[in-house]
């Protein structure tokens, strides 16, 4: 079968998937990106776009976002259309992601050729992390603001014959009349790759030795250090924990900007706001910070962890939760509805109160302190994401049936 891959930031969702195809030897697969720094997957060409237009920092608010997306599905569209030219592909399939508009124009470059669109957030104003935190009222713009933003997703809906939500929260953030147009299935975690590690060891230079399993390591995870993945709660937790755990080592992984939501005024940053903060009362040679780190890295953190700390506004989930419940760790998360979709309290991990750093640090020191009694939820967590989100024994033949549903006979994958 012949593939294009459509999104933005390559592989994105599909790094699985693609690669699966890949390894199979028997398809050809292209994959449309901007990004400049785009990785080499065997088997796969990568062509690059650029977005015809980019809408001016002064644009009109409620139109920036459109004409943003409209730049870039045009780019996208010619881009698709010279690789036909020129080299000859027109493919079988088209499946991408919805939200920067790549896929908009598709239809008006191959109208016979099936696109499957990845949903991945829809703006409400409530049941989200837009005015879920009681200190940052929204503004009486933003409901014009947020629905000008679901311009793309309600005209991809049009444009694609099967869209996709890798949740079921994504899915009800849309309008119920999306529901019936899309499949539920996630992107697909590598439990057998992630796996636990008892004999697991990592140098930290600053203690002069590595730690172990036996050491008492406290983990934190997010692609940047940001409220709406509730660093600041953490920061707020420590100065507890610390305390009260005086041979625990915090390990925090993430960037210094900012994904999602509105950015620290503090010139250095919110992780120099939270210093600045808590600063007196933590222990900071205990506290590391690793900022962005490679995969195997991040696994080696994920491996170690007595207790891993996941916490977000009502937002998409991080691949990093279930990651980490796939490597057996002891999770305490926000109980919000996303995260409930993956853990249930007591029985896969434990819940807390987003805002609450003293249940948090409560919580924290209770694992910590008592390990044993706690390690069920470890390898109950692992085992649930075995059963339900599985790249290779669950979410992939959802994917291949869903492609094959809109191909010719001739062209179907052939899982058994």
């Amino acid at each position: 079968m012949k593939f294009l891959f459509v999104h933005q930031n390559m592989p994105g969702q599909y790094r699985e998937l693609v690669q699966w195809l890949a390894a199979q030897g028997r398809h050809q697969i292209y994959f449309l990106t901007q990004r400049k720094n785009a990785p080499n997957i065997p088997g796969v060409e990568t062509r690059k776009y650029a977005p015809h237009r980019v809408a001016n920092k002064d644009s009109y608010g409620l139109s920036k976002v459109w004409e943003d997306a409209t730049g870039a599905g045009f780019g996208a569209a010619v881009a698709a259309k010279q690789i036909e030219q020129k080299e000859g592909f027109k493919p079988d399939i088209i499946i991408g992601h919805v939200g920067w508009g790549e896929l908009t124009f598709f239809k008006q470059v191959w109208a016979d050729v099936p696109i499957i669109g990845f949903f991945e957030y829809y703006y409400n104003l409530t049941g989200g992390s837009v005015g879920f935190d009681p200190s940052e009222p929204i503004s009486d713009h933003a409901p014009f603001l947020m629905q000008a933003r679901n311009a793309v997703p309600l005209a991809n809906i049009e444009t694609v014959d099967q869209g996709h939500c890798p949740t079921i929260w994504q899915r009800d953030r849309f309008p119920t009349s999306f529901h019936d147009r899309m499949y539920v299935c996630h992107d697909g975690i590598r439990t057998d790759k992630l796996l636990p590690n008892p004999k697991v060891k990592l140098g930290l230079g600053r203690l002069g030795r590595e730690v172990t399993r036996q050491d008492e390591i406290i983990t934190y995870v997010a692609r940047n250090l940001e409220k709406t993945r509730g660093f600041h709660t953490l920061m707020r937790a420590l100065p507890r924990i610390l305390k009260e755990r005086p041979n625990a080592r915090v390990l925090i992984v993430g960037g210094n900007d900012t994904s999602y939501g509105g950015k620290s005024k503090h010139p250095g940053g919110l992780r120099a706001e939270m210093e600045a903060e808590v600063g007196k009362d933590v222990d900071w040679d205990r506290v590391h910070f690793f900022g962005q780190v490679p995969y195997p890295e991040y696994q080696r953190l994920i491996q170690l962890s007595r207790c891993h700390i996941y916490l977000t506004m009502p937002f998409v989930l991080s691949w990093s939760l279930l990651e980490s419940m796939s490597m057996g760790a002891t999770m305490v998360a926000a109980d919000v509805a996303p995260v409930r979709e993956a853990i249930t309290h007591g029985q896969t991990g434990l819940l807390v109160d987003f805002f609450d750093h003293d249940a948090l640090a409560t919580q924290v020191i209770d694992v910590v302190s008592k390990p044993k009694e706690f390690a069920h939820l470890g390898t109950a967590a692992r085992a649930h994401v075995v059963e339900k989100y599985d790249f290779l024994t669950r979410c992939l033949p959802e994917h291949i049936a869903q492609i094959n549903a809109l191909v010719a006979p001739e062209l179907r994958i052939d899982m058994s």
